[in-house]
């Protein structure tokens, strides 16, 4: 009789059947000696059973560790994608590291983290607010370390899963707030400019001032770099119009925040004398004072979602979508009110 030949198994189905996480039967297949001797018999017995067969050099997963890469870290903005990343990664197993690769270093600051990211082994990489350039793209590659980008500054490669927000869509809503509530002259605060969700949040302004018939004004666009100064400096750039707005979309709620300063600088009030809105919906949102109506970015969810494509990735499962884009919402608060009758 012709002998019938036993499907693959997978890591995943070795840790299923052990009760351990992908992980560390990682570490077993490598050698690592942070498991306990009865899990490795365990792991080993299994491996030997089911005649699991290395792939190469490299396993499915290597060390359990998963690298998070901002461009800055001094954002809370920041500490909400860490968040969701650290959440998919503890019921995984898996470990996170945090760093940083600075826009204003080049190729110094990329070159340094890939040779840490080496160095430890990573097995995966989760890259936020960047471009993918081909030089990191190619080394990346020649490290066989997967990658999924959030928020990514360009147009979305479709060659990299990509996980990101539908900004357009919540800069449509927060500006049909402000025209709902009566307002024509609305100042917008834009972010980073060449971002992508810079440009699709300033398109979705453009496109909720048109719905309301209100034609676009130039002037009363300021750039800012999605912080607290530079939302201070636009609110005061824009208050100082001889015909100055009702309202501020600002792009981020900690350039709204800026904005509130403005506004308070110049012996005016939020929302009586100006309504104001955010993008983001971060904690200090609700605490500011007044509350901020903003626009909910499911940050956490991002950070949560990229952390568990990546370990689909590693356990040789397909990405259901090269590009997710989540849902944002409006989050109506105490910041915005009709203007008042001049």
């Amino acid at each position: 009789m012709r002998e019938t030949q036993r499907p693959a198994v997978t890591i995943s189905a070795i840790a299923a059947e052990a009760g351990v996480s992908v992980p560390t039967v990682s570490r077993v297949l490598n050698g690592r000696g942070d498991v306990s001797p009865r899990t490795r018999e365990r792991v080993e017995n299994l491996l030997r059973d089911h005649g699991y067969k290395r792939r190469g050099v490299r396993p499915e997963v290597r060390s359990g560790l998963i690298d998070l890469v901002f461009n800055d870290l001094d954002s809370p903005w920041a500490v909400e994608i860490i968040r969701g990343v650290e959440e998919a990664s503890n019921e995984a197993g898996a470990s996170t590291v945090v760093s940083a690769i600075h826009r204003r270093a080049g190729t110094t600051s990329t070159r340094q983290w890939l040779d840490n990211l080496s160095a430890r082994a990573t097995d995966g990489a989760i890259l936020v607010t960047t471009d993918l350039d081909p030089f990191l793209q190619a080394e990346l590659q020649r490290l066989d370390v997967p990658v999924v980008v959030v928020d990514p500054a360009g147009v979305p490669d479709l060659e990299v899963p990509t996980i990101g927000a539908t900004n357009w869509m919540g800069a449509v809503g927060a500006t049909e707030h402000l025209t709902g509530l009566g307002h024509r002259r609305i100042g917008f605060v834009a972010g980073v400019p060449g971002l992508w969700c810079s440009r699709a949040r300033l398109d979705g302004y453009r496109a909720g001032l048109d719905a309301a018939g209100i034609a676009f004004d130039p002037a009363l666009v300021v750039e800012g770099d999605f912080d607290y100064e530079s939302g201070f400096r636009a609110g005061c750039r824009l208050l100082e119009l001889a015909d100055r707005p009702s309202a501020v979309f600002a792009a981020s709620d900690q350039m709204a925040l800026g904005v509130y300063e403005a506004v308070r600088k110049n012996g005016l009030r939020v929302p009586e004398d100006i309504s104001v809105v955010g993008f983001d919906d971060l904690p200090e949102a609700r605490w500011a004072s007044p509350p901020l109506t903003t626009v909910r970015q499911p940050l956490a969810e991002m950070g949560k979602l990229a952390a568990r494509t990546i370990l689909r990735m590693l356990q040789g499962e397909g990405v259901e979508s090269p590009r997710v884009e989540l849902a944002t919402r409006l989050v109506p608060r105490e910041s915005t009110a009709p203007p008042r009758r001049q």
